[in-house]
């Protein structure tokens, strides 16, 4: 069979993605054929921070003005740059010249400042990629949670929990868990928003007038339990009394991910026509000068889980 080949975006370029990338590469050498995409002249300034591996082709845009240029900066030049290797990126999955994809990280400030309306990587690629009803995966070796609303203000949480999206989230999460790892029959917990799960109505109406009705509706076709409060349906989640849960804002789940293990923790977007994963972290541009501060392990993980994905796709 032959190996996967798995396209890595190098994110914004004043960030730690180029650090991390050449961190990672010589632990995951024999996985895979890796396809880098950024700028090959800021690359060369971290690539000998380890002997790199052979089995790596680098596309370089060269959309990054070398004059100037300096790790942890802040300009439009680079959120524009970010944008290209995404969309460079698309090219090359719809070329079937890369199987799936893993993308460093990137700011919505800085690509903001650019003049280009982004709103987070899995936004970006469902308007690219016409997919709607896209899910949030965030994983680590302990737990799996789904989002049911991302990057929102959490005063505007309950007004996003509606029947329909959690419907749709409901659905993909359970069509990608058996997908993407092979889980004949996922079983989900869904967190109530409110605490305790709202206590029957006592805080909260959520939970009585949208979750519970959901639920019952498809408890003969889904394998699902809940709502129950968070705190205890993510540590059934660990305790592998569950396959997934479903989170109803971000915050839930990733506090949850960063205390049990934030090294593996990763990104995934479910509902895309190609894997597509990422690290659990941001670009860290306070530390982007101080490449041995860089810690490559989610992207490790992040890399790992794309192809083992990519792999379970051909069994399929």
């Amino acid at each position: 069979m032959n190996k996967i080949r798995v396209g890595i975006t190098m994110g914004d370029p004043a960030g730690i993605g180029p650090t991390i990338i050449a961190k990672a590469l010589p632990q995951v050498k024999n996985l895979a054929e890796f396809i880098i995409i950024g700028d090959a002249r800021v690359f060369k300034r971290v690539q000998n921070l380890q002997p790199l591996p052979q089995n790596y082709r680098f596309i370089d845009l060269n959309n990054v003005s070398a004059k100037f240029f300096s790790f942890g900066k802040i300009k439009a030049e680079y959120g524009r740059a970010a944008v290209e290797y995404l969309d460079k990126a698309l090219a090359l999955i719809k070329a079937k010249e890369i199987d799936c994809l893993v993308t460093c990280p990137v700011s919505k400030e800085v690509i903001g400042l650019s003049g280009i309306n982004f709103f987070g990587h899995t936004e970006y690629f469902a308007q690219r990629c016409g997919r709607k009803n896209l899910v949030m995966l965030l994983l680590n070796k302990y737990l799996k949670i789904a989002l049911l609303t991302r990057h929102i203000a959490l005063k505007e949480v309950p007004l996003n929990i509606k029947r329909k999206t959690l419907i749709a989230t409901l659905k993909t999460t359970y069509l990608y868990l058996k997908k993407y790892f092979l889980i004949k029959n996922p079983h989900l917990i869904i967190c109530g928003v409110n605490p305790h799960a709202s206590d029957n109505g006592l805080i909260g109406t959520e939970e009585n007038r949208i979750i519970k009705p959901v639920l019952k509706k498809f408890s003969k076709t889904l394998n699902l339990d809940g709502p129950l409060s968070a705190d205890i349906a993510l540590y059934k989640v660990a305790k592998r009394e569950y396959d997934c849960a479903l989170a109803m804002y971000h915050d839930q789940a990733l506090i949850a991910l960063k205390l049990t293990d934030v090294k593996s923790a990763v990104n995934m977007t479910l509902g895309l026509p190609f894997i597509r994963t990422s690290p659990l972290h941001g670009t860290a541009f306070d530390i982007a000068q101080k490449p041995d501060l860089a810690d490559p392990h989610s992207l490790i993980a992040a890399i790992k889980v794309c192809i083992r994905c990519t792999l379970n796709l051909r069994k399929d």
